[in-house]
């Protein structure tokens, strides 16, 4: 008989103590390792751990862990995310060029626009729901395609495969910041992916109480030079934040699924207010990539966007709202509301904000556990009072 396989929520709980930890002593929590150097019993042969910015026994159960979610050869955890979008890039070579998503995260944008710049490593933005532009962005030296979808802010589709059959065509890598869906909702190693992202403090945390980063590749060659290349720069994810990870990373199912649920039904009740232009979640009928990404992934997520008139009425609303925390982030148990002209995206000028969309009415939610019902009241009223400014401001 076949054995069954295990379904990703028992997975999310149990693979941290899986192996050696849990055989040595059953305990149901990794323990925190907080030792920077390790004793080598022999004076040939050292031990698999000799000092903790090249491995230590609580991250590298961190890192088996998303490993096993993603279903990938090896994983790496960082002190950020973008500590490890921008040494999964480190993977490039001077003179190679890099096709990406135009809706992409400000500090990606940054870190491609303005460091790798200084090593000759070129980039041309596309429009990624376009796999024609995709294809004619493609140059004899382009040597990765980086890929974010569900897309911030604007929730913009990506088809994976489709992406992954030209970067295949042309012997490109392709990286896929997987932020927003975690490994729950969408596997992109499955789908032909060569290393997939994360930034951990986000929903695999889910508690806004550290920063992290998190990379799974497909094939242990990679995996390897990656490794090489954290154990260079040294920006690894310490022992108390890779357990304070793990013990996030438990509970992500029964969070994002409660959030998730919450974020459908806020996503119609904006769809259908009058004071807003549009709501971009591909939960909806009427998002563009709604049948790409019913394809690709297992549901909507918690996050989802939508676009007030202007700065004004934006201002309005984000000062009438009472429950929504109005910070940078996303992904905790809280609700968090963002404008991303001046938070995620801020590192991306007006004029490059504005051709792609994100504009001075735009604003992100990412839909915590509380109550729906007391969101949806709370963002109501809000809006009533964004209405009436509108009003008062042209009545003038």
């Amino acid at each position: 008989m076949n054995k069954r396989v295990e379904q990703l929520e028992t997975t999310i709980i149990h693979a941290s103590i899986r192996g050696d930890y849990e055989q040595k002593t059953g305990a149901v929590n990794i323990p925190i390792y907080l030792s920077s150097t390790f004793h080598q019993d022999s004076f040939d042969t050292f031990g698999p751990y000799d000092y903790s910015r090249s491995g230590n026994p609580t991250r590298d159960a961190l890192e088996k862990t998303i490993a096993a979610l993603e279903g990938g050869a090896r994983g790496l955890a960082f002190a950020s995310g973008i500590a490890a979008i921008s040494s999964a890039f480190m993977l490039l070579s001077s003179d190679d060029h890099i096709v990406i998503t135009e809706d992409v995260y400000g500090g990606t944008f940054r870190f491609v626009t303005q460091v790798l710049t200084q090593f000759n490593i070129d980039h041309t933005f596309v429009d990624f729901t376009d796999l024609d532009a995709v294809a004619q962005a493609i140059k004899p030296n382009t040597k990765l395609i980086y890929i974010e979808t569900p897309s911030n802010p604007r929730l913009g589709i990506t088809d994976i495969e489709g992406v992954v059959a030209l970067a295949k065509a042309h012997d490109c890598l392709t990286f896929l910041d997987n932020t927003f869906m975690s490994p729950l909702y969408q596997r992109p190693l499955d789908l032909g992916v060569d290393i997939v992202l994360h930034s951990a403090t986000k929903f695999l945390s889910g508690h806004s109480d550290i920063i992290a980063g998190l990379a799974v590749t497909k094939d242990k060659e990679l995996g390897n030079r990656l490794a090489f290349i954290q154990n260079s720069f040294g920006a690894i994810l310490g022992a108390q934040d890779s357990y304070t990870l793990i013990q996030g990373i438990k509970t992500l199912g029964a969070r994002l699924t409660q959030s998730t649920a919450s974020a459908q039904k806020i996503a119609a009740y904006l769809d259908g207010h009058t004071l807003v232009e549009e709501v971009f979640y591909p939960g909806l009928a009427n998002h563009p990539g709604y049948d790409i990404h019913a394809k690709q992934s297992t549901s909507p997520g918690a996050v989802l966007s939508f676009r007030l008139p202007n700065r004004e009425t934006a201002k309005a609303f984000v000062e009438s709202v009472k429950i929504p925390v109005f910070a940078v982030s996303l992904g905790g148990v809280e609700s968090i509301l963002s404008y991303p002209a001046q938070m995620s995206h801020a590192a991306m000028p007006k004029e490059e904000r504005e051709k792609r969309g994100i504009t001075d009415g735009l604003l992100r939610f990412s839909v915590g556990l509380e109550h729906v019902d007391d969101l949806i009241a709370d963002l109501e009223q809000a809006l009533q009072v964004a209405t009436e400014s509108v009003i008062a401001s042209t009545s003038k």
